[in-house]
């Protein structure tokens, strides 16, 4: 039974693969990139065996706690990105139990991010070279430790999954792991300041975490290396009876998800008339940005690019320097801007294969394009004027606000013209309707990381002009400039959009039945 889940899970990422040719190179890469990773960390593992035993012991807790942790909180709040081996595709063959909980440990073990952890975590011997009894100990310690982690996140997920089973339960978990990920960076820097100002309190860190479940098998090598053996006892104890714990749990737990599915809940009542589309003009564009807008309100894929926008202000604060002078807020609002006005640029892929019903009904390609950016305009407009005004009202720069809008408004309407060219010309690999928006195929995040990096080329090269003009005027004090950078920005960006607009729609026009078909090949 394990051989078989193996061979069904490679299988499945081999015909992948296989289908989507590029994302070989995607992979490629990203496994390159983590075989760098790796290559740091055990650069690390081997300094630390000419440092002192309570350096090394810090270290080893802290990280490997770290590690432990994010394994089992991470996969239930993102439930849904790794679905190659979901057990409830498997409640309808007769498979026993325990050989159920066997194999999925085996497969999530030799997964690659489980392979990664579980070469870490062995590279933990290399600390204790001098030392080789030590080092088989440590080695030993670290593969259990890596079990541990594997076996609280298939715990966590199964205890989980009959909690917030439906769409809002979804959203809610996709937007707690987004916020901090999206904030990754501003945290790191306040981390590192932070921790900087209390390097002394960190062994005492390290000390409490080695008496928890998190930290107590990777103390073990330290505490015999220190001639401790009773402490090392103590924790090799801690570890196997939260092992233990965390397996009955999980048996639990699955048998629970394969005995009772969830259901997802429905709704008792329907509802009354059109809703937006009811509001909006009864127009083929009209109906198209009604029937945007239900989507950037409902649908979770979108929420990410919404999220993000309340947080540009920490990162830009948080880069600036924490400084008295918030003159650099002003910046807040440009990229705001960048980042809805690209959001779109995914659009039809997101559609998948509700994209049908634009060609059933023999919908103009210009009147698909128009729709999708008045829905995006609807609120990306306000927001990022009213950015901008708070930010120069805030910082007291009223003098730059007019070429702070000229980039602005070039910006928003260049960006929606070439979004609206690039999503009528490629089909990008998303997430489909109803699956969590973390979930991602091989490779297709570095695929898309490529589109959305010439993407942001093509905008930055449209606007150009009124950036510059923009830039010297603030460089200069010129409120002159400021205003030709605003005329600029509009005539510009206008042409932008009533071309991308136009050329979007003849290309959607041309390809649309061959966009139709790569859609359903993707989901």
């Amino acid at each position: 039974m394990v051989a078989t889940l193996l061979r069904l899970r490679f299988l499945l990422l081999r015909n992948q693969l296989a289908k989507h040719p590029w994302q070989i190179v995607a992979v490629v890469l990203g496994g390159l990139y983590g075989l760098g990773v790796l290559a740091g960390v055990v650069a690390i593992l081997i300094g630390l065996s000419a440092a002192p035993i309570e350096l090394a012991r810090t270290v080893a807790v802290l990280g490997g706690s770290a590690v432990v942790l994010g394994w089992t909180v991470l996969p239930a709040l993102t439930s849904g990105i790794d679905q190659t081996v979901d057990p409830a595709r498997l409640a309808p063959f007769p498979v026993p139990l325990d050989r159920l909980l066997l194999a999925l440990a085996v497969s999530g073990i030799l997964g690659i991010p489980g392979a990664v952890t579980l070469l870490a975590s062995a590279a933990t011997a290399l600390t204790w070279w001098r030392q080789p009894g030590i080092a088989v100990v440590a080695l030993l310690c670290g593969a259990l430790a890596t079990v541990t982690a594997v076996l609280g996140s298939r715990m966590l997920v199964a205890l989980a999954s009959r909690i917030a089973i439906g769409r809002r339960g979804r959203e809610a978990r996709s937007t707690l792991v987004l916020i901090p990920l999206v904030l990754l960076g501003p945290i790191i820097v306040v981390l590192t300041g932070w921790i900087r100002e209390i390097e002394d309190v960190l062994p005492r860190i390290a000390e409490v975490l080695a008496w928890t479940p998190f930290g107590a098998l990777w103390a073990i090598p330290s505490d015999l290396a220190a001639g401790q053996p009773g402490r090392a006892a103590a924790g090799l104890a801690i570890g196997l009876a939260w092992l233990a714990l965390v397996i009955v749990l999980w048996r639990w737990g699955l048998a629970r998800a394969l005995e009772q599915p969830p259901q997802e809940a429905r709704s008792g009542a329907g509802r009354e008339g059109l809703g937006l589309l009811g509001r909006l003009p009864g127009t083929p564009a009209g109906a198209v940005a009604a029937r945007a807008l239900i989507y950037w309100i409902r649908d979770p894929r979108y929420a990410q690019s919404l999220v993000s926008v309340p947080l540009v202000p920490i990162f830009v604060f948080v880069y600036s320097g924490f400084g008295d002078d918030l003159t650099p807020l002003v910046w807040v609002s440009p990229i705001v801007a960048v980042l809805l006005a690209m959001s779109i640029y995914t659009d039809v892929s997101y559609d998948s294969s509700a994209f049908a019903l634009h060609l059933q009904t023999g919908l103009r390609g210009v009147d698909d394009r128009l729709g999708r950016v008045l829905a995006l305009a609807a609120f990306a407009v306000p927001v990022t004027l009213l950015l901008a005004v708070g930010s120069v009202a805030l910082s007291g720069s009223w003098w730059m606000l007019p070429g702070l809008l000229g980039i602005v408004t070039g910006i928003l309407l260049s960006g929606f013209g070439i979004s609206s060219i690039v999503s009528a010309t490629w089909v990008f690999s998303v997430p489909a309707p109803g699956e969590s928006p973390f979930r991602s195929k091989p490779g297709a995040g570095f695929s898309l990381m490529l589109s959305t990096f010439g993407t942001w080329a093509s905008v930055a090269l449209a606007t150009l002009p009124e950036v510059v003009l923009a830039i010297v005027g603030f460089a200069t004090g010129s409120v002159v400039l400021g205003w030709i950078s605003l005329l600029v920005g509009l005539v510009l960006g206008a042409v932008v959009l009533v071309l991308g607009i136009r050329l979007g729609g003849r290309i959607l026009d041309a390809r649309a039945p061959e966009l139709l078909t790569r859609l359903r090949l993707e989901h």
